[in-house]
């Protein structure tokens, strides 16, 4: 059996590969042999992502004529490429993208540090904010005061309490997508949500396609619950997904599953227009995939400017292709953990007598917390707490990054919690090692990939602002410099990505 997992066209690779040459060299840069080129030029988009891990590359001959050189130079390049590790080959299977044997992978997602061991410690690992209050405290004295009746239950809940459903449902319905309380489910955030979801239609072994980067804990979620991850490579900058790319994948691979975050991407900050979701479930509904749209970022809008499209779900209305995911965590607060999942009422069904052998139910008072803040009013207003917050700390960040860091490339984005950023060719795995010796916490790009891709990104959440962005970027200034020198590392630690 194959060990790829998708594939790269020639004409798309001669692409990618013609598009670096418009990248500056580095003053003195000696120019390498054309295979040696060639090489370099593979491992850098496998590294940063644009071509996945497991991706079958096209045969010499092939890969020659659409580069314009001789089968001799892509011959010698892909044998360099094996020699390092990034490539992989079998006789009647063709070769495949891989990340040398060794190398750190994203093991892990992205766990907050304790507020008590914070200490001098800039945290920017964790993509939240503190809670808008006083939106907080009166949610749960009006928890509080609903809490009476369903004292006098025996307090399970597995579909959700009725209320917070039917709440839901008219919420969605408000959106142009109608929709009954029978299609909702209340989950314990959205990691609940997807967790369910997954155990439901992807069993060990099942292939689930994922943008390249995604959410890490989303990924590390599916890797342990044994699923085969497909990774589909985002469009450039904030254009969001390359559908000829998604096509490709859910036609060749015919995975079960699809999850992807339409509304500002985490970790880009991409909004996907309308026309690329109408498109995604289109093919979704052709190749028998399931998708997952997770919302959970939808109403982080931080530019007033910036139209929103449709969601995900207004182009499969019944649910039967689309499974929505949504969070109170992201918009509000993340310790409230309440996530609901909107599709078809038989999956609800299914996904509720799961439960059963899982968490049983979601906490009541935090589901009657959420209520009260949607049916007062108070919801919209601690989102445009939450808005204001973000939108300050993005442009303190943004100005803090580039001030201090000019030669690190992003997007701005107009929404959403986090910045995608390049780091001029620096180690993202050593930036986040010597960062925290200098006193700041920044997640690495390989934790937003599949096997060690992005390692020449790091993240950066909107989570400070205002002198404390500033001490932040200066902080991770004196971490990209420690790297550039090879100080506080290891003798054989690599300072660069790329050769």
């Amino acid at each position: 059996m194959a060990q790829w997992t998708s594939a790269v066209g020639p004409a798309q690779l001669a692409r990618q590969l013609n598009a670096q040459q418009s990248r500056p060299a580095g003053p003195g840069t000696r120019k390498p042999p054309a295979y040696r080129a060639l090489a370099d030029g593979v491992r850098l988009l496998v590294l940063e992502g644009r071509v996945p891990v497991a991706a079958r590359l096209p045969a010499e001959r092939e890969l020659a004529l659409a580069l314009a050189v001789s089968r001799t130079t892509v011959a010698a390049a892909y044998e360099a490429l094996r020699a390092e590790g990034f490539l992989e080959s079998r006789r009647g299977a063709g070769s495949w993208t891989a990340v040398p044997a060794g190398n750190p992978l994203p093991a892990r997602g992205l766990e907050p540090l304790a507020p008590e061991a914070l200490g001098s410690m800039i945290d920017l690992g964790c993509a939240s904010l503190p809670a808008p209050e006083p939106w907080l405290t009166r949610a749960v004295q009006g928890a509080l005061e609903d809490l009476p009746p369903y004292a006098h239950t025996h307090g399970d809940y597995p579909a959700g309490l009725p209320a917070l459903r039917q709440m839901l449902a008219d919420r969605y319905t408000a959106r142009g997508i109608p929709t009954m309380p029978e299609q909702i489910m209340v989950t314990t955030g959205a990691m609940g949500a997807i967790d369910a979801i997954c155990h439901l239609f992807a069993g060990r072994g099942e292939r689930i396609a994922v943008e390249s980067p995604s959410y890490a804990n989303i990924l590390q979620l599916m890797r342990e619950a044994g699923a085969r991850l497909v990774p589909v490579a985002m469009a450039e900058g904030l254009g969001g997904w390359d559908l000829g790319r998604w096509r490709q994948v859910l036609r060749d691979a015919a995975p079960r599953l699809a999850y992807v975050v339409a509304d500002f991407h985490n970790p880009t900050g991409a909004l996907a227009d309308e026309d690329q979701r109408r498109q995604l479930v289109e093919a979704a509904r052709s190749a028998g995939t399931v998708l997952i749209a997770d919302e959970t970022m939808s109403e982080l809008c931080l530019d007033a400017d910036t139209e929103m499209p449709r969601p995900v779900c207004a182009f499969d209305p019944s649910g039967s292709t689309v499974l929505t995911v949504g969070s109170a965590s992201k918009a509000f607060w993340a310790g409230m953990r309440i996530g609901w999942v909107r599709a078809s009422p038989d999956v609800i069904r299914s996904l509720v007598a799961a439960r059963a052998y899982a968490d049983l139910g979601t906490p009541v008072l935090e589901q009657l917390a959420i209520n009260w803040l949607m049916s007062t009013g108070g919801w919209e207003e601690a989102v445009a707490i939450r808005r204001a917050q973000a939108r300050e700390n993005r442009d303190a960040l943004v100005a803090a990054v580039r001030k201090e860091l000019p030669s690190w490339e992003f997007d701005v984005p107009h929404g959403g919690l986090t910045l995608w950023v390049r780091t001029g060719g620096l180690s993202g795995s050593r930036l986040a090692e010597v960062g925290e010796r200098v006193g700041v916490r920044v997640p690495s790009g390989p934790r937003f990939g599949v096997d060690g891709a992005f390692e020449g990104y790091v993240r950066l959440p909107f989570t400070v602002g205002g002198p404390v962005a500033v001490e932040a970027a200066a902080r991770l200034a004196a971490a990209a410099r420690l790297v550039e020198t090879g100080a506080g590392t290891g003798a054989d630690a690599p300072r660069t990505f790329v050769a």
